[in-house]
């Protein structure tokens, strides 16, 4: 009893938080998990800074002034272009999870994976440019 030397955990990662992201040498569907995180990561800060922003209004209207003049703002347009894909990209990858979770296509999944992220490219594209078209 005395000899018991003590183990490690050879499931448990040594940096769990770093080896939540951590893409290299997986499969395809543990990529896109891995990118879904993110964006949900990504579009829960975007939830706080957007009230943040919205309250601008409470100013009345020159609070409507500086909104109208920070929305129009071409780096804030692009960070409206960032979130435009974390929502196109994290709605499609749902979709398949959803898809896949009750037993549609299970069997085929990274052409769904495919299929869907297609669809969404092409949403997010079109997205993107009516962003910068007034």
């Amino acid at each position: 009893m005395d000899n018991i030397q003590p183990t490690t955990d050879p499931v448990r990662p040594k940096a769990p938080l770093r080896s939540w992201f951590d893409v290299r040498g997986r499969s395809l569907s543990t990529l896109a998990f891995a990118l879904n995180r993110l964006t949900a990561i990504g579009l829960t800060i975007y939830l706080f800074l957007h009230l943040a922003v919205l309250s601008l209004l409470l100013r009345g209207p020159e609070g409507w002034d500086q909104f109208v003049a920070l929305a129009k703002n071409p780096a804030f347009l692009l960070l409206d272009v960032v979130l435009l894909f974390g929502v196109v990209y994290h709605m499609a990858n749902g979709i398949r999870v959803a898809l896949v979770g009750m037993g549609v296509a299970h069997t085929r999944q990274k052409s769904l994976f495919y299929v869907l992220v297609g669809i969404a490219l092409v949403a997010f594209v079109v997205g993107a440019v009516l962003i910068f078209v007034e």
